[in-house]
């Protein structure tokens, strides 16, 4: 097979994996223009100084030995298949990011043969770019639960960040979809990322030149919408991820029905907001403070009106207004409106003198939301409705609406 064949089925396979985002621009070079895109396979990434990265993001093959109901490449559906060799998927790295196409790469398989085989061939691909053609970019790559730890360890002292899916919310939910995994050959691995990543953070403490095991992380991800699963189950188990495993990231992958008339599977897919929702509650966990049972309440579902910190803001009315001027860190990232940037202007400015409402504009605050909880030099921007008018005050317009279709 035609080695660009390959790239648009692998790379079009790739597209359920939701750790990077598809750029979908394809925009051929002209005569006395510089560059070109191209759509297949092209994603972007942030690195951990903020840089927006463009990544090849493809998988090594789609030919599957498992059977998972969800799955597009699931073993039983018939679709066109391909594998790319180690050499080919190095070869279109290096040629891609010499044309300026991409910064790195991002490195995905389903299971072909066994976990073991798989994971060997991955090592191979990388092993070939980094050591051959002595390649120092970006290289994301998937750790194949059931794999050996020792192909896992070596793979990882070339890339910079591993991730091991999750897939489903709960044991049950593999069990009915994915019968083929269990969620110790999931979390196995998981564990062994962590507890390597943090002795080699020791070990580099100790000894400067030592070899760097995935410097930037490990992540997951896991489908939301194909089975059963509350959104407060999802949260409660995205934070004992965090915790448990060291977690740089848990991505959410709202459910698309790609395969037909399975009993187990629901026809619709759930709101594209259900996923928003749950991003905007893993925001406040990683960078707010906020823990699950605050986030949710007695809450089953999050909700798809209001965002998760207005929700939280507006059951633990009683503890606002907050004065500006008084109100320590943790206590501002608690305000609708101010996010860690603006919490620290806020701390900074107070140093040389007090802080009005026109100051808070300028340091990023978002009024609209935040003058309900406020008070600045003892003041209210306005006064605070009861919380039925604050909760269609704050509501989330886009929540009433479907994104309209291009076609």
């Amino acid at each position: 097979m035609d080695i660009n064949d390959k790239l648009k089925i692998l790379s079009a396979a790739a597209k359920y994996d939701v750790a990077c985002t598809s750029s979908g621009i394809s925009r051929n070079g002209s005569k006395g223009s510089v560059g070109s895109t191209s759509i297949s396979g092209i994603c972007h990434s942030f690195a951990g100084d903020g840089r927006c990265i463009s990544l090849l993001k493809i998988l090594m093959t789609n030919y599957c030995c498992f059977d998972c109901s969800y799955c597009v490449n699931r073993r039983s559906n018939d679709i066109k298949r391909a594998a790319f060799t180690p050499r080919e998927i190095a070869e279109l790295t290096i040629n891609f990011y010499k044309r300026n196409y991409i910064e790195g790469l991002f490195l995905s398989s389903a299971v072909y043969n066994n976990a073991n085989y798989t994971m060997e061939l991955l090592y191979k691909t990388i092993s070939i770019i980094r050591n051959e053609y002595n390649f120092r970019g970006y290289i994301h790559v998937k750790a194949i639960p059931g794999a050996d730890e020792n192909i896992i360890k070596m793979t990882g002292l070339l890339a910079d960040r591993m991730s091991v899916n999750i897939e489903l919310p709960s044991k049950e939910s593999l069990q009915l979809l994915a019968p083929d995994k269990s969620k110790s050959s999931i979390l196995k691995p998981m564990s062994y990322l962590c507890s390597k990543i943090e002795n080699n953070k020791n070990e580099i403490a100790l000894y400067k030149h030592a070899p760097k095991f995935v410097p930037a992380g490990q992540s997951t991800q896991m489908i939301v919408g194909a089975t059963s699963e509350n959104d407060k189950k999802i949260v409660n188990l995205a934070q004992g991820l965090y915790k448990k495993f060291k977690l740089k990231r848990v991505f959410y992958s709202a459910y698309e029905p790609v395969v037909k008339n399975n009993k187990f599977l629901p026809v619709a897919p759930p709101p594209l907001l259900r996923e928003h929702r749950l991003y905007q509650a893993d925001w406040l966990m990683r960078y707010y403070g906020f823990n699950a049972d605050e986030i949710m309440g007695n809450n089953e579902n999050l909700s798809l009106e209001l965002d998760p910190k207005c929700s939280w803001a507006i059951r633990n009315i009683d503890k606002f207004p907050i004065e500006i001027n008084l109100s320590s860190y943790d206590e501002l990232l608690r305000v609708p409106g101010i996010g860690p940037k603006s919490a620290f202007k806020i701390i900074k400015a107070r140093e040389t003198g007090s802080i009005s409402f026109e100051n808070l504009k300028k340091m990023g605050v978002v009024l609209k939301r935040a003058k309900y909880f406020i008070t600045c030099r003892g003041r209210m921007y306005i006064s605070c409705p009861d919380k039925d008018i604050l909760e269609k005050k704050l509501s989330d317009s886009s929540a009433l609406y479907e994104q309209m279709k291009l076609f």
